[in-house]
């Protein structure tokens, strides 16, 4: 219907940019040009540098032909080229796709040729599994070798060059443009495979620039936050802290393996104010011996997911001083797209009663749309009564645009106009949800169901 709202007021360049994550490096290296971008042992780039590092890296990417569509694939740990793989790729319109290095050469054989990766940027600790998965593809991508001076010469050269070679033979002031489109693909990334092959998440530079931006709502973050990488980069894209670090004009501390002494070294030399991961990273650091933990006076916020935090995790982490947010979510919704958001009341009640309030998967983040518990075939929400289970389910612009060749699947994922999780849940009187099992893994005992999560509780 026509009216004077939508006469002559059109979306044009002035008014309508599309959203992506690569205005947030523009902004961090105009804005805050020398401040630490990055930190790697003796490696340390500003943003006006890790801004020409990116450019170089799409520059050169563009002069080997890659373009808007080609998948870029990368076996990395948490170093530097991580980060800009983050950037680099999407700057050419190109689509990362972040390998999981614990894969063995069969998986990740199948991902680069289901992904039709163009080019693979291959760290040589890796080298073993990638050679191996190099020899079950007919068409093979070209191989950049990435040595990290904090690995050393381990592992064996697979390509004719290095990524130092293949940046120097890019353009520092490389002029690039934002996608067309914010709907444009921006990263791959596959599921665990329990079942099958591993499906494909293709996510979009919308979701991942709304992702990166409610991770900042939601955890408070602080500009300039000191972020210390615990969290595979792999792993959802770090649940899309490479952007929401750029976002903030943070600093990226990298970390190639997770090591207790290593992060408490780094919290006190680089002043760590926030990292990620999943609970066996915090349990680690609550078990370290106490001299290891000495000399962390600043504080320092932990965003735990998987697993809930059991009662000994909080306690511990408070003995540490650190504060722990509690976040839910799947490689289809980004990473974390809900959170246990606590409330101030909660302080007053004891452990216990705050360890269960902490242990549920809570609200949906501020700029996803909707999380909601439902039974899956009539798609109604479940009472909120904290006993009656049902699927929790998404949808919103963090929700990924569906699995790569596999339009099965991404209808089964959408079925009803909802991003359906398989994680059985219940709704408390208070709107907040919490799993109690994946749909594969209930136990029926006599005819009842019984929640395998319930069983770990005890």
């Amino acid at each position: 219907m026509a009216h004077s709202y939508n006469t002559h007021l059109d979306k044009n360049a002035a008014n309508f940019i599309p959203l992506t994550p690569l205005s947030f490096l523009d902004k961090a290296a105009y804005v805050y040009p020398n401040r630490t971008a990055v930190v790697h042992g003796a490696e340390r780039y500003t943003w006006k540098e890790e801004y020409a590092r990116c450019r170089k890296l799409a520059s050169a990417l563009k002069k080997i032909g890659i373009r808007e569509g080609d998948t870029v694939a990368a076996m990395l740990p948490n170093i530097p080229a991580m980060v800009d793989m983050h950037f680099g790729p999407a700057m050419v319109g190109a689509v990362l796709n972040a390998l999981n290095t614990r894969l063995d050469a069969e998986a990740i054989a199948f991902m680069l040729e289901h992904g039709e990766a163009k080019v693979l940027f291959c760290d040589s600790e890796f080298s073993t599994t990638i050679e191996k998965a190099l020899s079950m593809l007919k068409r093979k991508p070209l191989v950049i070798d990435v040595v990290d001076p904090m690995f050393g010469s381990i592992g064996k050269r697979l390509g004719k060059q290095s990524y130092a070679e293949f940046l120097a033979e890019g353009d520092a002031d490389f002029k690039f443009a934002y996608p067309s489109d914010e709907w444009n693909a921006i990263a791959l990334n596959y599921t665990s495979g329990t079942t099958g092959n591993p499906k494909g998440v293709v996510c979009h530079h919308r979701g991942a620039y709304m992702n990166a931006v409610s991770n900042v709502l939601t955890w408070d973050m602080h500009r300039h936050p000191i972020y210390l990488w615990t969290l595979p980069m792999f792993h959802c894209n770090g649940w899309c802290f490479p952007w929401t670090v750029a976002a903030q004009a943070g600093t990226n501390v990298c970390l190639r393996k997770v090591e207790a002494k290593a992060i408490f070294d780094l919290m006190r030399t680089e002043k760590v104010s926030h990292y990620c991961g999943a609970p066996i990273v915090h349990s680690t650091l609550i078990s370290a011996p106490t001299e290891m933990k000495a000399g962390i006076n600043h504080p320092v916020s932990a965003m735990v997911a998987g697993a809930s935090p059991p009662a000994a995790m909080i306690e511990g982490m408070e003995r540490l001083g650190f504060s722990l947010v509690h976040t839910y979510g799947l490689t289809e919704i980004y990473g974390p797209a809900s959170v246990c958001s606590p409330h101030q009341e909660w302080k007053d009640l004891s452990l216990e009663q705050r360890a269960e309030k902490n242990s549920r998967q809570g609200v949906a983040y501020l700029l996803q749309e909707d999380m909601v518990v439902m039974d899956p075939e009539t798609m109604t929400p479940v009472p909120w009564d904290g006993e009656t289970m049902g699927e929790i389910m998404f949808r919103g612009n963090i929700t990924m645009k569906g699995y790569l060749k596999n339009p099965k699947a991404t209808d089964d994922a959408f079925k009803g106009g909802w991003f359906h999780t398989g994680d059985l849940a219940v709704t408390y009187p208070d709107g907040y949800s919490k799993i109690k099992d994946r749909s594969k893994d209930i136990i029926i005992s006599g005819g009842e169901n019984i929640s395998s999560l319930d069983v770990e509780d005890v």
